[in-house]
């Protein structure tokens, strides 16, 4: 049952109380009608317990921003929204349309550095972002007396004499609670082994990312990525003011999980609100997402922390292959995903997910 304003509610007892769900909560559906990003289908999601998002179809089923009661979650870059009709795919040219937001999914037959990967050449981090979903619903209803509200679509990769993989999204949440749940399954449609590369590109901002924030998990090593990440790389869960100059620092952690094969990580600013403290944490099984990719981005405007679980590294698609850690999909082989992104509301939840972490990395 929903808790909302303080009591808890059946569903007729709502219902005595609203004329339309959109009173308290609910999923809008519309398209953006400007700039660069004009013709973008977009998806605003009303959890009622002050969580509210926005989901764009029109750009991978992507999440563009979040807020908590007024309070941004997520980093939003200097692009804002842009159609995908603007991608461009060489090089480092997918930076010019990466708005960032609380997701943004990398892949899916390649990301990371640019490379050359057996004579095809590719760019940053994939064409999934970039790719409009078809087939996409928005709606919400009643489950006994739990009203959960969705948005679901589907996302093709495909080229002709090459890969064909369908990526289906739904994203979810109920109302009442702070939190929502990525569900992804990836499906190699055609008849040839395909490549399988996915990152969740989760962007921590201000105000949850400030000096003296912190990056929670149970973290088991953790191995800085280049020369530049072993500056100061013991403070790699620590985050500076925004500092002129700085470059990017990225390291690979192996979490441990709990007794389900889940495992957590939280990025968390406890002096928010007068020490009331604010946060959001990540819940994901390990074994779909092995590999979680830290991007400490404290620059003066491009001031954010990554949050990025994988099932391979950042060194491009080309190297993957060499080192032998290449994914595939065979032939009509599906994979699942599910991440599911909570807020931290209080001192006491971050406690909570602390004492949580502490018992993971003691088993």
């Amino acid at each position: 049952m929903p808790k909302l304003y303080g009591e808890v509610f059946t569903k007729r007892e709502m219902l005595r109380h609203i004329g339309d769900i959109s009173q308290v909560g609910g999923v809008k559906r519309y398209w953006l009608g400007e700039g660069k990003a004009a013709g973008t289908e977009a998806v605003d999601f009303r959890t009622g317990s002050g969580l509210n998002f926005t989901v764009l179809p029109g750009r991978g089923m992507e999440i563009s921003s979040a807020e908590y009661r007024g309070t941004p979650l997520c980093w939003r870059s200097c692009t804002g929204e842009v159609s995908p009709a603007f991608f461009e795919p060489q090089g480092l040219g997918w930076l010019r349309s990466f708005f960032a937001g609380l997701l943004t999914t990398c892949g899916l037959t390649y990301l990371g550095e640019p490379c050359t990967d057996q004579g095809e050449p590719l760019g940053l981090h994939g064409r999934i972002s970039n790719l409009p979903a078809q087939n996409v619903l928005a709606d919400g209803s009643w489950e006994e007396d739990n009203y959960i509200m969705w948005t679901q679509g589907k996302i093709k990769e495909a080229t002709v004499f090459g890969e064909n993989i369908c990526l289906t999204r739904k994203i979810s949440a109920r109302l009442g609670e702070s939190k929502l749940k990525v569900e992804d399954t990836v499906e190699n449609l055609g008849f040839k082994r395909t490549p399988h590369m996915i990152l969740y590109h989760i962007n921590g901002g201000f105000p949850v990312v400030t000096e003296g924030s912190e990056l929670i998990c149970p973290v088991g090593s953790f191995q800085p990525r280049n020369e530049e990440a072993k500056v100061e790389m013991e403070g790699y869960n620590l985050f500076l003011p925004p500092t002129p100059d700085f470059k990017e620092r990225v390291y690979y952690l192996d979490l441990k999980t709990d007794q389900q094969g889940y495992t957590y990580v939280a990025l968390v600013n406890k002096s928010f609100g007068n020490g009331e403290g604010i946060g959001f944490y990540l819940k994901y099984k390990k074994q779909q997402l092995p590999v979680l990719v830290e991007w400490k981005m404290n620059g003066e405007g491009c001031y954010v922390v990554g949050i990025e679980p994988a099932n391979c590294r950042v060194e491009g698609r080309a190297k993957a292959r060499e080192s032998g850690e290449l994914g595939f999909l065979e032939p009509g082989e599906t994979r699942r995903y599910e991440i599911e992104i909570g807020v931290l509301t209080s001192k006491q939840q971050i406690s909570q997910f602390e004492q949580m972490v502490k018992k993971i990395k003691v088993r």
